[in-house]
């Protein structure tokens, strides 16, 4: 599993945290059909067979709702059509916000605060709610946005290469600077005829840029527009990305089999858990991903969320927007085989993960390399708690992402220093935010 496919994967991601919607971003004219059914309209950068499954399903319970799905495909239009109906006091009843600024339509406005309809909706079941996942995504205490679903990121390391180097170390309050010592201590002690790399197929520029998701609020504070990218913290940063290529401990080469000890990867099911890990490690142990600084006891993994929907501020109608909301939190819609992602259900999530188990245990379950997959009953305990208690978000903003990416090259090939580099990025990031 590369490292390069997981960046792209979040850069997707994050690209969409900038932009998304319909084509026709202005609210349908008729608000009831010939029939007189009322019309709900859903705004999407692309629809899938998971969106026609949902509209399909929620028709089938709300026979006097027309739900009508408007896409754009095109990333640019989605996000310029979408601001621009807004602004002007129209747009879709509820909207796809990914890549849509959700900070700024919070501010100003734009969007329904659904904590108190959340609270007194009678139809859900709170205690099965991941309700770290929604509290997480919480703006000045108000809940604007429901994913469908969501994924999130970890280290995954060499259990027996670790257990064996006996090294100490706790991932939930580990830095950059602790992973590479304890990995130079690994390295030593499990250190044979060939080479041994804490990370590979991974240059220098992509551990910056995991550790800039990871750090992201550490220079960037969005809401007072301010970024602090000429800090000595971030200097610090590309500096100690680069040193440790330097230092071999990290290699943009492919290492052979058995030559790396962590790699990084996005869960986003049940078998991610075990298709990556085992396929690369015999005993995977799954971490938290080092921040850059010095930082606190961590709950939980970096959390990526799927398919983020808000309800125009100004929809007239907005108790059949509060209606599609809950049956996407409904059992029957979280159960739809094509929703990616895990579930805002603790009990679908824990279903999926006990088929999955029960699948090992019987010898079904095969490995993409054609084994069996060797999975004991507490390591399946272990990935159910990762996945509930999975919380730590914050909303990148993907201009800024792409900026700090284009200029660290120019570091990363020697073109120009640390420092240099470092103010270039602060005076983008400055004149793009105030903009």
């Amino acid at each position: 599993m590369k490292k390069w496919l997981s960046i792209i994967s979040m850069g997707v991601i994050i690209a969409s945290l900038t932009a998304c919607g319909s084509g026709e971003s202005g609210k349908a004219d008729q608000s009831t059909t010939k029939e007189g059914k009322t019309v709900l309209t859903l705004s999407l950068l692309e629809s899938s067979p998971f969106y026609k499954t949902l509209e399909k399903k929620f028709e089938e319970k709300h026979p006097d709702i027309d739900l009508q799905i408007h896409e754009s495909k095109d990333y640019e239009k989605y996000r310029n059509t979408t601001n621009t109906a807004m602004l002007s006091g129209k747009g879709m009843d509820i909207i796809e916000a990914d890549v849509l600024p959700l900070n700024e339509y919070v501010s100003k406005g734009f969007l329904l605060d659904m904590n108190d309809l959340l609270e007194q909706e009678q139809t859900l079941n709170k205690d099965d709610l991941q309700t770290t996942i929604l509290d997480g995504l919480k703006v000045n205490e108000g809940v604007y946005v429901i994913p469908s679903g969501y994924s999130f990121s970890v280290f995954v390391g060499d259990g027996d290469m670790l257990g064996s180097a006996n090294v100490k170390f706790d991932d939930q309050t580990w830095n950059l600077k602790e992973f590479e010592q304890v990995s130079k201590e690994v390295i030593q002690k499990n250190r044979g005829a060939d080479e041994l790399y804490a990370l590979a197929d991974y240059p220098p520029e992509y551990l910056f840029q995991e550790m800039l998701f990871t750090n992201y609020t550490a220079f960037v504070e969005a809401s007072a527009k301010k970024a602090k990218f000429d800090s000595p913290e971030f200097v610090d940063l590309l500096q100690q990305a680069k040193k440790m290529s330097d230092d071999k401990i990290i290699t943009s080469e492919v290492a052979k089999a058995g030559n790396q000890l962590f790699y990084s990867s996005r869960i986003g099911s049940p078998t991610d858990f075990i298709e990556g890990p085992y396929t690369i490690f015999d005993n995977p142990k799954l971490l938290q991903i080092p921040q850059a600084g010095e930082v606190g006891d961590r709950t939980g993994a970096r959390v990526v969320p799927l398919s983020q929907f808000v309800i125009n501020a100004k929809t007239p109608v907005r108790d059949e927007a509060w209606k599609f909301i809950t049956f996407l939190l409904s059992e029957e819609a979280q159960s739809i085989q094509e929703r990616t992602g895990f579930s805002m259900l603790k009990s679908v999530n824990e279903k999926m993960i006990n088929d999955l188990q029960e699948k090992v245990k019987s010898g079904d379950y095969t490995l993409s390399n054609g084994e069996q997959a060797k999975v004991s009953d507490e390591q399946f305990t272990v990935f159910k708690q990762i996945v509930e208690s999975a919380d730590q978000y914050v909303e990148l903003d993907a201009k800024v992402l792409n900026i700090a990416r284009e200029e660290s090259y120019a570091f990363f090939s020697g073109q120009k220093t640390a420092e240099e580099v470092a103010k270039l990025i602060q005076n983008r990031v400055t004149t793009y935010l105030n903009e």
